[in-house]
């Protein structure tokens, strides 16, 4: 396809170098049939004479040589301010003494123009993935949130009238810890998402011991198989639970390949870790829940709403259970 600006296509460069190489016509004569400068004519019909129909073809416009290039060492340095110490052009151009707009064109080709293709530890480009299929991977971690007195608490009220209501829900509880202090208690959210999908499975538990992520583990599979999902493997963090015999044990059980992030590396299990933050937003302070009943009875809903209606930017502006195409009545 010939680029925005060309005046020939492929087709009608060779049209025009034939009738000059072939029928005799002039270059200037050529020219003015085809509404292109004299000088057009000849370079086409030069090239045709030397390389045949194959020479029409485009090529690009870059110049052999680049003389004012920016040399490799000064775009070295240039890339290793941007990831070291995450600078921007002006920064960078003031210490190199380069112009702003020249260090723009070389962190726009190298692909670190922006920070967000940047790891932010590493200060390396973003690598990203996708498996497959659905099934093909499905990520587990646990996130936490703090229990809600009865009456609120202070994400939405004052500090104060939250102390007030936590203290309300340990005289009615029982529940005290070190000095006397109101001990609310604190919900652990075992979290499940496909790699592939993002579709996601959760639930809320008072612990996060092997023998609960096991338990989550096991409903989980069952739930993602009633979707017409097969889990395949299954990636975690190195928390007690996943480092447990039982934990290795139940995934052989269930025919599923166990496997473990990089120890201080969360950015490998970043899916989930994003999840974390989209549950937080969506469900856990999304409004005032005047007990923590209240707020574990609104997960199912949202959970609904996150894999049937909510479109996902990581996979095209898509709902996650879009791209389960074998869910069980849901081409009925």
């Amino acid at each position: 396809m010939s680029h925005a600006n060309a005046a020939l296509t492929p087709r009608a460069r060779l049209r025009l170098a034939r009738i000059v190489v072939n029928d005799g016509f002039t270059y200037a004569s050529a020219a003015k049939m085809f509404m292109v400068s004299p000088r057009t004519a000849k370079k086409w019909a030069d090239r045709y004479r030397l390389e045949g129909p194959a020479g029409m073809a485009d090529r690009s416009s870059r110049p052999h040589t680049s003389p004012t290039r920016t040399r490799p060492e000064v775009v070295r340095q240039i890339v290793r301010l941007r990831w070291r110490h995450r600078l921007g052009p002006v920064q960078i151009g003031g210490r190199l003494g380069l112009q702003a707009s020249t260090v723009h064109a070389v962190l726009v080709r190298c692909r670190v123009n922006r920070l967000s293709h940047i790891d932010r530890v590493t200060g390396e480009p973003l690598r990203r993935y996708e498996h497959p299929h659905a099934g093909s991977l499905i990520h587990v971690d646990v996130t936490k949130f703090v229990n809600i007195p009865d009456g609120g608490g202070h994400k939405f009220l004052t500090r104060q009238q939250s102390k007030l209501n936590a203290r309300a829900t340990a005289q009615r509880t029982g529940e005290r810890g070190k000095h006397y202090r109101p001990l609310i208690g604190t919900a652990y959210v075992h979290t499940v998402i496909d790699d592939h999908s993002r579709v996601a499975y959760a639930e809320i538990h008072t612990d996060e011991k092997a023998a609960t992520a096991i338990g989550v583990l096991q409903r989980a599979t069952a739930w993602f198989a009633d979707h017409g999902v097969t889990i395949e493997r299954v990636l975690s963090d190195n928390g007690s639970a996943y480092r447990s015999y039982a934990w290795r044990d139940a995934c052989a059980e269930l025919g599923i390949t166990a496997k473990r992030t990089r120890p201080y590396r969360p950015q490998t299990n970043g899916k989930i870790e994003r999840f974390h933050r989209t549950l937080g937003d969506g469900w856990a302070y999304a409004r005032l829940y005047n007990s923590t009943d209240q707020r574990n009875d609104a997960l199912p809903g949202w959970l609904h709403f996150y894999n049937h209606h909510r479109v996902h930017s990581a996979i095209g502006a898509n709902t996650p259970v879009s791209r389960l195409t074998n869910v069980p009545g849901h081409h009925n």
